[in-house]
């Protein structure tokens, strides 16, 4: 890669690096996912620095993917403290928000460190669960946020887990390796709560 070329390239990253820091003060990027955009600068990141890898690809997917799914749990515990009236629900939606807060952290730091962007806001993904949940009351909320919980920590192990053992970065596979107990600990009392909810008359 000539030396123009590679500096263009670095412009184009900043710029892109730029938007995503407004999208995030304003918190509402306007028509575009978030998940998208934070791919889009990593992809141009990539390419800036002339280290353009499948490897450092999957390895920002990672952290990507993780950030998606903090900023989710997050506003599902918001919601479910302000919609349901049942106090394990309010147990768990406590719990979700201070420990992915305290994750969502960690998940910046690294990514900071290895110049990786994250989604600044809900992705189109965690809209979509908001959405579909602000629509529910009562035991149908309950039921409803307990299943989320359940099939996202699903998800989440799954890729977290697949992190801690193929991605390329020490330091990536240690993030991961760190998150798994607690993801662990969520899918065991999201589980429970399912049950407790689906017994309920």
């Amino acid at each position: 890669m000539n030396k123009k070329f590679k500096i263009g390239h670095l412009f184009l990253a900043a710029a892109v690096l730029a938007l995503v820091s407004t999208a995030s003060c304003k918190q509402e990027p306007k028509n575009e996912d978030t998940k998208e955009v934070a791919e889009d600068v990593n992809d141009a990141t990539e390419t800036a620095t002339d280290s353009i890898s499948d490897a450092r690809n999957d390895d920002s997917d990672y952290l990507v993917a993780a950030a998606e799914t903090d900023l989710m749990e997050i506003e599902l515990g918001k919601l479910a403290l302000k919609k349901s009236t049942n106090p394990k629900v309010k147990e768990l939606a406590n719990m979700m928000i201070d420990q992915h807060t305290k994750a969502s952290t960690a998940t910046k730091s690294l990514a900071s460190n290895k110049q990786i962007a994250l989604p600044a806001a809900l992705t189109d993904k965690g809209k979509e669960a908001y959405d579909d949940l602000d629509k529910k009351t009562g035991k149908d909320f309950d039921d409803a946020y307990a299943d989320k919980m359940v099939d996202g920590h699903e998800d989440a192990i799954s890729k977290i887990k697949d992190a801690s053992e193929h991605a390329k970065d020490a330091e990536v596979r240690q993030w991961a390796a760190d998150m798994l107990p607690t993801l662990n600990t969520h899918l065991e009392h999201s589980k429970m709560l399912q049950d407790q909810i689906k017994k309920m008359k």
